[in-house]
């Protein structure tokens, strides 16, 4: 194994389960998280979502024989569906424990956790502040050796590239929701990427079970988001402007599609705070009256009451129930 050691920088939705894709496949993962609550707020994410891999991985055994389970197993804890067989799928869940229990470790010393990194994955919130502040107390801590990457959703590598101490050997590297389903790796550099470097975060990808989606130039939003994003803008504005409520602007888009989620649902497993960081990067985000300003105060005033999405529990929907 070439990345023996991952440091993710961060405990949120992607973060987490970035690291448990990571320990699941072998690797030795540490988190490194900003205070004691950071920690407290990361280890209940860490259950649940180490709880939904593992049930994925049970549900799969039911789909053996299944026409369909070729195109329904969860493809990233499954290498491949060819043979597989219920004893096979029992040890894949048995050695997911185990590497679940003993891979990961939290750590709140940057020092300490950056220590001996081969990779170190930023997954931070998408506030160019934050990740300059991270890149700045990290540089000069990390080992020759280590790889950083940011998984940024929406802002370029060459924008943070400087703060780094090592362009040459910083990317970018973004995963979708639930990656242990949708195992996609969409790996961008910037015109100070090392060839070599990228050609290793492609190969790290394909080694946590990943398929590596090679952009070729810089484009924020990558190719997912650059499809995603103005999507869910779309349905906000349409919220926003009183045109429809969630509810029916989801259902539209179902019943119309054959979708399983609508945009609102959607915006409840990104987070709204991540939703709310990237409306307010807009230039008129903080003009009275226009629509990107309509959003955000649509989304803060959720935020502000503890109703961030599926992780809190309540978002544009009740999870609770």
């Amino acid at each position: 194994m070439s990345f023996a050691k991952v440091v993710v920088a961060g405990g949120g939705v992607l973060g987490t389960q970035i690291g448990l894709m990571c320990a699941y496949t072998g690797h030795d993962v540490t988190f490194w998280l900003r205070s004691e609550s950071s920690i407290e707020r990361t280890k209940p994410k860490l259950e649940r979502y180490s709880k939904l891999m593992l049930d994925d991985l049970a549900a799969a055994k039911s789909l053996i024989g299944n026409p369909m389970g070729a195109f329904l197993y969860p493809r990233g804890l499954i290498r491949s569906w060819d043979g597989i067989t219920a004893d096979m799928i029992d040890q894949l869940i048995a050695c997911a424990q185990k590497y679940f229990a003993e891979n990961i470790h939290l750590e709140v010393d940057m020092a300490k956790a950056v220590a001996d990194a081969d990779i170190v994955i930023e997954s931070m919130s998408e506030d160019p502040k934050a990740k300059i502040g991270v890149y700045t107390a990290m540089k000069d801590l990390l080992p020759e050796k280590t790889i950083l990457c940011t998984n940024s959703s929406t802002m370029l590598p060459s924008t943070f590239a400087e703060y780094t101490g090592r362009p040459a050997k910083y990317c970018a590297l973004h995963f979708a929701n639930t990656i242990w389903k949708n195992n996609t790796a969409e790996i961008m550099g910037h015109p100070g990427t090392d060839p070599g470097v990228y050609d290793q975060v492609v190969k790290f990808a394909a080694e946590i079970n990943m398929v590596p989606l090679q952009l070729h130039k810089e484009q924020p939003g990558y190719i997912l988001n650059s499809m995603l994003v103005p999507f869910l803008s779309a349905a906000q504005a349409l919220y926003a402007n009183e045109v429809a409520d969630p509810e029916t602007i989801d259902l539209t888009w179902q019943l119309a599609t054959g979708a399983p989620a609508g945009p609102f649902r959607i915006l409840d497993i990104v987070g709204l705070e991540t939703a709310y960081n990237i409306n307010q990067m807009k230039p008129d985000a903080a003009t009275p009256g226009t629509t990107t300003y309509k959003i955000g105060q649509l989304l803060k005033a959720k935020i502000d009451k503890g109703e961030t999405g599926v992780n809190a529990g309540r978002g544009f929907y009740d999870y609770t129930k």
